[in-house]
């Protein structure tokens, strides 16, 4: 999977980039929650891993990865998912995870997350996460038998 780096001098210098990015990678941009071609809304995914809350990520600081734009609320967060993205990626492409269990894709909650057996888990909202925690292991397996098909759709 092909990885830039890219880091804005000046807002909007990045959205021809970014938008050629993520048409040249259409099949991929599907199972990724993204909105215009970034990621989580602009949450950074690392800072739910090294700082235990959601964060905002700073479109000055970017990285493209599966054709859509992350953005990070540090250089050091950058570096990280640098190092290793798929470790700091969002199980079900950042999808409430609670939806692909059922067999869907939604949107979700910054705030409605929890990391399980090192992977970072996102709901749609704290009701949901709630529905989600009574049963992890068991909409896990759920999730991951929905998710080829979803992730196509």
């Amino acid at each position: 999977m092909h990885r830039r780096t890219l880091i804005a001098l000046a807002p909007g210098f990045l959205a021809p980039a970014v938008m050629a990015a993520s048409a040249s990678a259409a099949p991929t941009t599907r199972a990724i929650n993204h909105k215009a071609g970034v990621a989580l809304d602009g949450y950074d995914t690392v800072a739910w891993f090294a700082e235990g809350r959601p964060r905002r990520g700073n479109p000055a600081l970017l990285a493209e990865h599966a054709g859509v734009a992350w953005h990070f609320a540090s250089a050091a967060n950058l570096a990280r998912f640098e190092a290793d993205p798929t470790a700091h990626l969002p199980r079900f492409g950042g999808f409430c995870a609670y939806g692909v269990a059922r067999g869907y894709k939604v949107d979700i909650d910054p705030e409605a997350w929890h990391i399980h057996g090192g992977s970072l888990y996102l709901n749609y909202d704290r009701g949901v996460q709630r529905q989600w925690q009574r049963d992890i292991p068991g909409n896990i397996a759920r999730a991951e038998a929905n998710w080829p098909r979803l992730a196509a759709a």
